[in-house]
């Protein structure tokens, strides 16, 4: 995979004068079937999260309050990624290196994954996953 297939997601708006609804159905707003949903949360300042890639895990990543940034890697290119919006995702597919920081106070970064957690599908060391990316 490379940063080409990485990209953000309008989320559909349902508008109200009491409030706006955002929903996110697998399958057809977004390229996967949800298997699992995580957030984080209480993120101190100056903290990091990912630092990881995954081998077959592909993910959506929205900031449900606040912002936060996320670098993605191919091994090749770099690219970041500055989220601020509840009705905006960042699809990340498979094979791509991300850091994700620049918390803000309160914020939630919500992740919408296509399957269960399995430890096996972590790259955690980056030359581990530049060799594999790029084939050495």
């Amino acid at each position: 995979m490379s940063l080409q297939h990485c990209k953000l997601i309008d989320l559909p708006i349902v508008e109200d004068r009491r409030g706006n609804l955002t929903f996110i159905e697998g399958g057809k707003h977004i390229p996967f079937d949800i298997q699992r949903v995580y957030y984080l949360y209480d993120v101190p300042g100056g903290s990091h999260r990912g630092g990881h890639a995954h081998k077959g895990l592909h993910q959506l990543l929205i900031a449900m309050s606040g912002s936060f940034d996320i670098l993605l890697d191919d091994g090749r290119t770099k690219f970041k990624y500055h989220l601020n919006r509840s009705y905006y995702g960042l699809y990340i597919p498979p094979m791509i290196w991300r850091e994700i920081d620049n918390f803000s106070s309160g914020s939630v970064c919500m992740v919408l994954a296509s399957e269960h957690y399995s430890e096996d599908d972590y790259y955690r060391d980056y030359d581990q996953f530049c060799q594999a990316a790029l084939g050495r």
